[in-house]
Order: C-alpha cells, then structure tokens, then sequence
C-alpha cells in the first residue's frame, strides 16, 4: 500500500500557499488530497497551525470527523466538525502574517485515527489532540509558505 500522504493541487509541499487561500485574498481552504489511508482507519482529523507567528504556535484550522474514503476535501469545503482557531471561530482561516515577518511556515497535518473522536463543535487543538491520544495510525503532513 502506498504512504499516507497529503497533497494539494493549490500548491506543492514547500511551496508558496496562493492568496487565494489567505486572509489577503479569498480565504478559502485550500483543496486537500489523501491516499494511502492505513488499514483500520475509521476517521481522520486536521490540524493547520503556523509555528512561527509571533504570538506562539498560531492555529488556523481544527477539524475531525473527515471521512478516510472521500480521498479529498474540497476547496472551502467545510470539514463534517470544526474546533476554534486562534481567530476565535471554527472553520479555516488562512494565513495572514504580520507584513514584514518574513515567510511563515503553515503545517497541514492530517490524522489517521481508529476512532471517531466525540468533541463538542468549537473544541480547540488541545482538546482534539487529547481525544485521539493513543489513536493516531499514521499522520500525513503538507508545509506551505506565505509571507507580506
């Protein structure tokens, strides 16, 4: 079976994430691709954050419930449940660092899970992380960049 692996056609791993997926443009999610989902995988989890903001490890994205066999989540598809962003709502919000800072690393970390988790929608990165504790199969991860 193939590595469990995350792409998108927005941008490669590495590579510059569009405005487009920005707070400087349309702030859409970018589309995301998975394959090669480990056997025993009963649902995924994401979590977008940006390490280098200046106010510490800044989330943009908090989501579970994704279904292992849809292979992809669509361009400003909301996830089936969202969790808070460091914005203070649910959903995505994109990059949006401060205009001088430099490039900007932003992980999307995908989660293979032998579990549902049950979270109330809103939950933040830390409640997620403690709910799947133990129940990761295998984590998938793209890096874009984005700099003003």
């Amino acid at each position: 079976m193939a590595e469990f692996a995350l792409t998108s056609p927005a941008f490669e791993h590495g590579g510059e994430v569009p405005p487009r997926h920005t707070g400087d443009g349309e702030d859409v999610s970018p589309q995301l691709v998975w394959q090669g989902v480990p056997d025993g995988t009963r649902s995924l989890a994401l979590v977008v954050h940006d390490p280098d903001a200046p106010s510490g490890d800044f989330v943009h994205w908090v989501a579970w419930g994704i279904d292992p066999g849809e292979e992809m989540l669509a361009e400003g598809a909301s996830a089936p449940s969202e969790g808070a962003n460091g914005f203070g709502d649910a959903g995505y919000r994109g990059p949006a660092p401060p205009p001088g800072h430099g490039d900007h690393r932003y992980f999307f970390r995908l989660h293979a899970l032998d579990v549902e988790p049950e979270l109330d929608p809103g939950a933040s990165r830390e409640e997620l992380e403690r709910a799947v504790e133990g129940h990761v199969v295998a984590t998938a991860e793209l890096v874009g960049r984005y700099g003003r």
